[in-house]
């Protein structure tokens, strides 16, 4: 709980409610708790289960800790779950509805059984310490841009609103943007914001882009060591964008090419330790 955001109450009520209780063939044959699957991306042991398919590929943990510290991280990490985010550690009932809306599980009664879990066994009793976990970083945050700031450090207009993602200044595209425009506005060469975007030539942007205004940072921010993606078709570069990370080290750091689209459920690692 205070290394993820996740609730302990959340993360037992799961735990004994998809292990029955430990009991389940995964729980004791692989140390899978949650009956996480392989993905792709999986480098480790292996069990094959029937489940949704027959024969269907479930991950082998070393032990339950790393069960659960996967999960744990699986959640986090997840675009689909990151609203929950946004409430209280303590909101047990709260957390359990939400990861029914967001598709976690299929069976219609997942949130009453875990919040009766919760209750029955007063796990709530887990979510209670000294001080409370915040939540996750936010990946973007407004930067307040002043005159003297501006000419000590960057040349922005200040009649645009300027964010920092990883750290790196940027702004979003509106109807009528080029890199070139923007480029011209901020005081920068064409070839120099293509390649802070990981650009080799000029591309249309669409209302909403980010353009970084600096170069990209070599890792992603520190508390997002990964990110699952979604599969809906973002690449690698969709990714270095959205976390302020070079392509170039995303590339190195997942062994994968810069126009790689990776499927649903891959890790992508944004952060060496």
């Amino acid at each position: 709980m205070q290394r993820s955001g996740v609730p302990a109450s959340i993360t037992l009520a799961q735990g004994l409610v998809e292990s029955a209780a430990g009991q389940s063939t995964l729980a004791v044959k692989a140390n899978n708790h949650f009956g996480i699957k392989c993905h792709s991306d999986w480098k480790g042991k292996k069990i094959y289960k029937d489940d949704d398919k027959a024969g269907e590929c479930f991950r082998v943990y070393a032990n339950a800790a790393a069960s659960f510290r996967d999960h744990s991280d699986f959640l986090r990490y997840q675009d689909r779950y990151k609203s929950l985010f946004e409430l209280e550690p303590t909101d047990y009932k709260g957390w359990a509805k939400g990861l029914k809306k967001a598709g976690y599980a299929t069976d219609p009664k997942y949130a009453d059984k875990l919040i009766k879990v919760i209750e029955d066994y007063q796990l709530y009793r887990y979510d209670i310490a000294e001080t409370i976990p915040e939540a996750p970083l936010e990946i973007e945050k407004p930067v307040e841009v002043t005159v003297n700031k501006a000419s000590e450090v960057y040349r922005f207009q200040l009649s645009r609103d300027v964010y920092e993602i990883n750290g790196v200044p940027c702004v979003y595209a509106v109807e009528g943007d080029t890199y070139s425009s923007l480029a011209l506005a901020y005081g920068l060469f064409k070839g120099e914001i293509l390649s802070f975007n990981d650009l080799r030539s000029e591309e249309d942007l669409n209302p909403g882009d980010i353009v970084y205004l600096k170069r990209k940072k070599a890792h992603g921010a520190r508390g997002l060591e990964k990110y699952i993606a979604s599969g809906n078709g973002e690449t690698l570069r969709d990714i270095s964008q959205r976390f302020g990370i070079r392509l170039s080290s995303l590339r190195r750091f997942n062994k994968l090419q810069a126009d790689s689209v990776p499927l649903e459920g891959d890790t992508i690692v944004l952060r060496r330790r």
